[in-house]
């Protein structure tokens, strides 16, 4: 008895999540080449050698497929060990802050906040946020609790201000300047910036 045309491929068919997990690895690599406006489904689909129809069951439009991607292709700061300072503690961080602006995820969503109108700009800066801003905020603050409890930082320096410094910076930085932070530029912002303010 002769088999279904698809009998021989069906083995190697993808799906589920490694089938989105190729989607979106897709619509990163087109991101990263022809950027957000020139970014197609059809493209997207292609580069993922499926459908189209694979993406749009998953995800109505283009914005929520490159934010998807985006979301999941940002690598996570991670826990910052106790390194014995304040000092050095915070530089972690923020190398591990640039790390992830400097991901493949990271540059594509740099890109894509240049070239994107008004209507999607809130969007994916909330991809920002989730994935970076709000994670380091939380790791600044248990940062600056462990300092208190070490001794290297005054008591009262825990207020709501102090752990928007570092990301305000790194921002402000990148978008206004151009900064790439190097670790001269990262030194400089922990010893002039964030030291003074934190210690006794």
């Amino acid at each position: 008895m002769v088999g279904s045309p698809w009998s021989a491929a069906s083995p190697g068919r993808r799906r589920g999540p490694e089938l989105e997990r190729a989607i979106l690895d897709a619509a990163l690599e087109q991101l990263s080449t022809v950027g957000w406006n020139a970014l197609t489904m059809e493209g997207v689909a292609a580069g993922a050698h499926t459908g189209k129809a694979a993406l749009y069951r998953r995800w109505p439009s283009k914005a929520d497929l490159v934010a998807e991607a985006l979301r999941t292709g940002l690598p996570e700061i991670g826990e910052i060990p106790d390194r014995g300072s304040i000092r050095e503690d915070l530089y972690l961080l923020c190398v591990r802050m640039r790390d992830v602006m400097h991901s493949r995820a990271g540059q594509a969503l740099r890109s894509v906040l240049h070239e994107c109108d008004h209507e999607h700009a809130d969007r994916f800066h909330g991809v920002i946020w989730s994935g970076l801003h709000e994670p380091a905020q939380l790791l600044i603050r248990e940062l600056v609790r462990r300092g208190i409890e070490r001794g290297d930082v005054r008591a009262d320096a825990n207020g709501p201000f102090v752990v928007d410094v570092i990301p305000a910076m790194l921002m402000y930085r990148a978008k206004v300047c151009g900064s790439e932070w190097g670790d001269p530029d990262i030194g400089e912002l922990i010893d002039e910036v964030m030291v003074p303010l934190l210690r006794r």
